[in-house]
């Protein structure tokens, strides 16, 4: 009974630390979310080492469950254009790299 709290604790902060990282992916700040990404997957990585077999409260951690993986599903959908923009930059630099390579011959 005295782990239960201490699992309830670290369910709380993955959800705290996956809602502000939905905000911050609305918002657009990229590097606010992945350095609060570390965060959450130090917060995922310490959970893992508790005992999680009591069903105590088990209706209290799929509620947090739920929400964790409802932000982490906006902020993948959030973080696609974002990439797919990025995807779309690092072609165009190889294009242009490969042209100036066939045309210049200086770069290697």
């Amino acid at each position: 009974m005295n782990a239960q709290p201490d699992i309830l604790s670290h369910y709380q902060v993955i959800a705290q630390l996956s809602s502000r990282m939905l905000t911050e992916a609305r918002a657009s700040r990229w590097d606010a979310v992945f350095a609060l990404g570390e965060q959450y997957h130090e917060a995922v990585e310490a959970l893992r080492n508790l005992d999680l077999h009591s069903l105590e409260e088990r209706a209290a951690r799929k509620k947090l469950l739920t929400q964790i993986l409802d932000d982490d599903a906006n902020i993948r959908r959030l973080a696609m254009p974002e990439l797919e923009r990025l995807s779309g930059l690092l072609g165009n630099v190889k294009r242009q790299h490969r042209v100036l390579r066939t045309y210049s011959g200086t770069l290697a």
